[in-house]
């Protein structure tokens, strides 16, 4: 295989690779989460919502992150489709655009939670949290030592078994087996929510590919052609606002920053400087059309040309400074 081949086949894996990785570093980071930050408590009640606020508010949070850092999300809430009347709107094209909206819809939403999925179910998988949290309501039942006690000492007690260091010798056994026991429930629920995820997914994907309107090699070119437009928009998008920028830059001082052929300047005065200095807050010209900052409004006034000053290159040249030599010192002895 050569490189080229290697570097396509991978560029049309691109959505399965990146959430290979978003679930690697979920891994990574929910191990080192609970390495350096997990501890709990052992007391009644606590327990509970110590453990349920680290299965889920981690989750959320990443879920929130994922929603937030998907370009399409600001696409389909700040984007506007092209003004046509609906008279020239066909059924069909409506039918085709509400799919697609749906495509795009369920894109963002499944990327989004690759992470709190994955968090969830290693979470579950590892147990900690799980034992941490349904301790003093496991079924103990079975152990006369624990019968006796009353409720509140038993669910002191229990609430104390995901801290051996704090669980007295005559309940080391029992311990054992009820810390055993809570983690075979959350293993279990672990790999019963990573089986209900993969069937999920796989249903989604198949009925999302069946009502697709397009064809699989249509949507193959679709998604090839948004990626292509993206990256050579973002290149254009950069050129373009610096050509801007450096314009009303020349109009502002007077030469291109970098241009080595200065015959002159400008002088700004006191209320050009008052004019571009504040916050550069976006500001709606008309209908169509926008100023960027403080300097593009400037520059875009009916202003004077300002002041003007001819300067010569090499005499302006700033020297530097001759290196001091050092004088050795002369010892006179006698």
């Amino acid at each position: 295989m050569t490189l080229a081949s290697l570097i396509s086949f991978l560029k049309s894996k691109e959505s399965i690779i990146f959430n290979a990785i978003i679930a690697l570093l979920t891994v990574g980071g929910q191990q080192l989460f609970s390495f350096f930050a997990f501890s709990c408590p052992c007391s009644p009640t606590d327990n509970l919502r110590y453990g349920l606020a680290f299965l889920g508010v981690p989750a959320l949070l990443l879920f929130i992150v994922g929603i937030v850092f998907n370009d399409n999300t600001w696409r389909l809430f700040m984007g506007t489709t092209y003004d046509v009347s609906i008279q020239e709107i066909s059924s069909q094209s409506l039918l085709i655009k509400y799919k697609l909206l749906c495509f795009v819809l369920g894109n963002i939403l499944g990327r989004s939670l690759v992470a709190p999925f994955t968090w969830l179910a290693v979470t579950l998988l590892n147990g900690a949290y799980y034992t941490c949290a349904a301790s003093e309501y496991a079924n103990v039942q079975r152990y006369d030592i624990l019968k006796t006690m009353s409720v509140e000492d038993r669910r002191r007690t229990l609430a104390q078994f995901p801290c051996p260091q704090l669980v007295l010798s005559n309940f080391t056994r029992v311990r054992e087996e009820v810390v055993l026991e809570l983690k075979y429930q959350s293993q279990v629920t672990g790999w019963l929510l990573v089986a209900f995820v993969a069937v999920l997914f796989f249903t989604v994907l198949c009925v999302g590919r069946c009502c697709s309107p397009l064809t699989y090699l249509h949507l193959r070119y679709w998604t090839s052609y948004v990626n292509n437009e993206q990256a050579l928009f973002e290149q254009a998008v950069d050129q373009h606002s610096r050509i801007s920028a450096l314009e009303n830059i020349k109009k502002f001082f007077g030469f291109s920053p970098g241009s080595t052929k200065v015959s002159e300047i400008r002088i700004p005065s006191r209320m050009d400087w008052k004019a571009i200095s504040g916050l550069d807050l976006i500001k709606a010209v008309n209908q169509d059309y926008c100023h960027y900052s403080l300097l593009h409004s400037w520059a875009d006034e009916d202003i004077g040309d300002g002041k003007m000053v001819a300067i010569d290159l090499e005499q302006t040249t700033v020297v530097p400074p001759p290196v001091p030599i050092p004088v050795p010192s002369i010892s006179i002895t006698s």
